[in-house]
């Protein structure tokens, strides 16, 4: 294209500001990518169908040598097919017109970035070659023809090949005889409970089950009556009403999972099923294939609002694998798959930052991740798209392994199905899939710990209900390599998740006699989604025990649990101002303004820092503060000094909140939990307000006893301080096992400008806290 013909077109080109909850002009600012080629994303034009063109360029001026130019791109994201220089860049777009081979619209404003040397290379084919090398016989999810005949004939030579007698016997055989499930009755009144949506979600999924499992082992043995039985079970399911009761918009969790059961039924027996059978099959896999992807991209809008955690994560759970089952069948996959591939390569993981963190927590990242390496293998076993090259995809291992220990249960934040239980399996075998992806062993040492100590939980809802370990293991022996265990190193003990405002410390947490760990979470996501009003909030769990947790259970989404207690920041362990907690309600706008932000998280020789700024957080209840942060010390490797910092334009009373599974000793200024083979006291050490009062209560508040009925009832310890406009507290906290308490002594010196407060323990190793007081100039 040349110079002259890039110039010319001047029509209007809508650039809007970029809002919280919209994807975002990127790069932009002349910050350093993370990968290479860059990541280029921006706000859409109002017209659904329009094109674009995208040019790179060293110079600003973009000369006709030297621009590297991209056109007729379908979306308002793009990865280009290139790998770039390392050094400063600058790009703009417009929209496109192809009937021309012009720019339809004036080039938008110009952004700036820069490629640093040796970041990952990962360029995304272009659409044109993008499956130019795929064999399209059937089957295509897992293996394709020759991968099956190779794992038949090493499953006849071995029975035990990839734990293929195991998967057999246990995900098999229960199908052979079990009766045909029927389809899913409405809910009574059309109003959703808890327990009718988990039984039609396990149905759903058994569907899934049976229908894969009986065609895997059938095509894999050679066995017809099993590749009969699970045709049975194809074409009952096929004939369910594609707009009823396991339609997206009626339930998408069991739409999901009849999607898949289709999905696998037709990809597997596609050879067994007659012309009007294949007919019949794909096209209800279409419609609701087409119910799944039409309200992602055009309802929920996913290029535009990335924060649906649903309809981003049907992107790989259903999309994909329907689409590539029916590609070069029905013309609508190849559209459907080419936007999923560009979008998992470019605007993925809207919740997710380059040092792997997931702003919605580690039961959520379980999820998202279980899903996605479904999609990505799927992706990267029929078209050679290796998304883990990403590195997201490389680091995100980290996140659930220092936010959510293998011994914990409630050290965590975000929504969480397994409150109160032992880590859900699947954290497990997704951390395995990235000691295969990286080769590191630390992933594969928390496998292995979390199945050495469950105490049988597969049959769990949380496990059952959403995925086959049995079939998960086969997959995973045959696609990966084994990676030898090793506990994470004594050095490596923090964390910081900087793009989700997440920092977790974990010392010695490969010996439970020595472990202590912590979470503190203070983001810019706010209370979105399965984020709750937690901002500046934090977990404790030491020597095998958690001890400050997350209060309460996920009982399901939209329960009074769910939406009057376990959302709020009083069921966290974090400060009210005048009795009142961040924003963590239903409206989207105001949860993504309760933002917070780790402004430092570092090692420091004899502690580790982290300071969170939650201001923003509480001034959509509070407006009156203008300041709100929290210090956190954590000393030698033994105990925390905790320093509160708020300041209001009007006086504001401040209670500082603990959560524990049990009851707390309360003294005048200090508390104490005693739990199973740990404990940890708390004492005020300092408070320029005045003293506080310390109160307990058990249970929670503004919530259905009925839901928790016959669960253990935790209990929250509350210092609750005098107005004041300027509040500066610092709390000291020591865990310890239970046969061997702690004590660290401490002084305070406040003649001068400052307090200072000095702590002591008994190996006589001091350690001085500062905290300004209010003359100071």
């Amino acid at each position: 294209m040349s110079s002259s013909a890039m110039k010319d077109a001047t029509a209007y080109l809508d650039e809007p500001r970029a809002g919280r909850l919209n994807i975002q002009y990127s790069p932009a600012g002349g910050e350093a990518v993370v990968e290479n080629p860059p990541r280029f994303t921006w706000l859409p034009v109002v017209e659904e169908d329009a094109r674009y063109v995208l040019r790179v360029s060293r110079d600003p001026s973009f000369p006709r040598k030297g621009t590297r130019v991209f056109s007729n791109i379908p979306l308002n994201f793009h990865t280009p097919d290139i790998v770039f220089e390392p050094g400063e860049y600058h790009w703009s777009y417009a929209e496109w017109d192809e009937g021309s081979k012009k720019p339809a619209t004036a080039w938008s404003q110009t952004r700036a970035f820069v490629i640093p040397d040796s970041v990952p290379e990962v360029p995304l084919a272009s659409r044109d070659t993008r499956y130019a090398n795929t064999n399209m016989a059937h089957p295509r999810l897992w293996l394709g023809p020759k991968e099956l005949d190779a794992f038949k004939e090493a499953v006849a030579a071995d029975p035990e090949h990839c734990t293929w007698s195991t998967f057999y016997e246990k995900s098999v055989k229960p199908w052979i005889d079990r009766p045909i499930i029927e389809e899913i009755r409405p809910y009574e009144n059309n109003q959703r409970t808890p327990p009718v949506w988990r039984q039609g979600y396990i149905d759903c999924q058994e569907v899934l089950y049976a229908i894969r499992h009986l065609a895997i082992a059938g095509r894999v043995l050679d066995d017809q009556a099993l590749l009969d039985r699970s045709k049975e079970w194809l074409l009952s399911v096929s004939d369910w009403d594609v707009h009823g009761t396991t339609s997206r918009s009626y339930t998408d969790e069991w739409a999901y999972r009849i999607a898949n059961a289709l999905t696998w039924g037709y990809d597997w027996l596609y050879d067994q099923l007659t012309e009007d059978e294949r007919t019949k099959v794909r096209k209800a896999l279409l419609e609701r294939t087409r119910d799944v992807a039409d309200h992602a991209i055009k309802n929920a809008n996913i290029h535009l609002f990335p924060y649906d955690s649903h309809a981003v994560r049907s992107v790989y759970a259903v999309i994909i694998p329907a689409c590539i089952a029916m590609l070069g069948e029905e013309e609508d996959a190849r559209e459907w798959l080419d936007f999923s591939v560009d979008y998992l390569y470019t605007v993925y993981s809207p919740w997710g930052d380059p040092d792997g963190g997931w702003a919605e927590g580690p039961h959520y990242w379980m999820t998202a991740m279980a899903y996605l390496i479904d999609g990505a293998n799927y992706l990267k076993n029929f078209a050679g798209l290796n998304l883990y090259e990403r590195p997201f995809f490389k680091n995100t291992g980290y996140f659930p392994l220092y936010t959510k220990g293998p011994l914990t249960r409630r050290f965590t934040l975000g929504d969480d199905s397994t409150m109160g239980d032992s880590v859900c399996l699947k954290v497990a075998y997704n951390l395995r899939q990235y000691a295969g992806v990286t080769g590191n062993g630390a992933f594969q040492w928390y496998y292995d710990e979390v199945k050495r100590n469950d105490p049988g939980t597969e049959m769990m809802f949380y496990n059952y209900g959403w995925w086959d370990l049995n079939f998960d293991e086969m997959c995973y022996r045959h696609d990966w390599p084994s990676v030898d265990p090793e506990p994470p190193a004594d050095a490596d003990r923090l964390k910081w998740f900087k793009g989700t405002g997440w920092a977790a410390i974990q010392h010695r947490m490969g010996n439970i006699d020595e472990q202590i760990g912590f979470v503190f979470k203070s983001s810019p996501y706010g209370s979105i989604s399965h984020s709750h009003g937690d901002q500046n909030s934090f977990c404790l769990s030491a020597f095998g025990e958690d001890l400050a947790v997350n209060s309460g259970y996920y009982i399901g989404f939209n329960t009074s649990m769910h939406r009057n207690w376990r959302r709020q920041t009083k069921s966290k362990n974090a400060i009210l101002i005048n009795g009142k907690g961040q924003y963590a309600d239903g409206n989207k706008a105001l949860a993504m303004q309760a933002t917070g932000t780790i402004l430092n998280a570092e090692e420091c020789g004899d502690h580790i820092y982290i300071k969170g700024d939650a201001t923003e957080a509480y001034k959509v209840q509070s407006p009156e503060v203008t300041n709100v942060t929290r210090e956190v010390y954590f000393v030698n490797d033994s105990y925390f000094v905790i320093v509160d910092s708020v300041d209001a334009s009007e006086p504001v009373s401040l209670d500082f909140l603990m959560h524990a599974n049990g009851p707390f000793q309360v003294g005048s200024n200090s508390f104490r939990y005693t739990g199973e083979r740990a404990g940890f006291y708390a004492k005020v050490v300092f408070s320029e307000a005045g003293a506080p009062e310390i109160t307990q209560a058990e249970g929670y508040e503004g919530t259905d006893p009925k839901e928790y009925e016959g669960l253990p009832v935790g209990s929250l310890v509350r210092a609750s301080y005098p107005k004041a406009q300027r509040h500066r507290i610092a709390t000291l906290v020591v865990p310890y096992p239970k046969d061997a308490p702690r004590r660290v002594f401490n002084f305070i010196d406040d003649q001068g400008y400052d307090a200072n407060l000095y702590f002591t323990d008994a190996d006589e190793n001091t350690f001085q806290v500062v905290v300004q007081k209010l003359m100071k100039a």
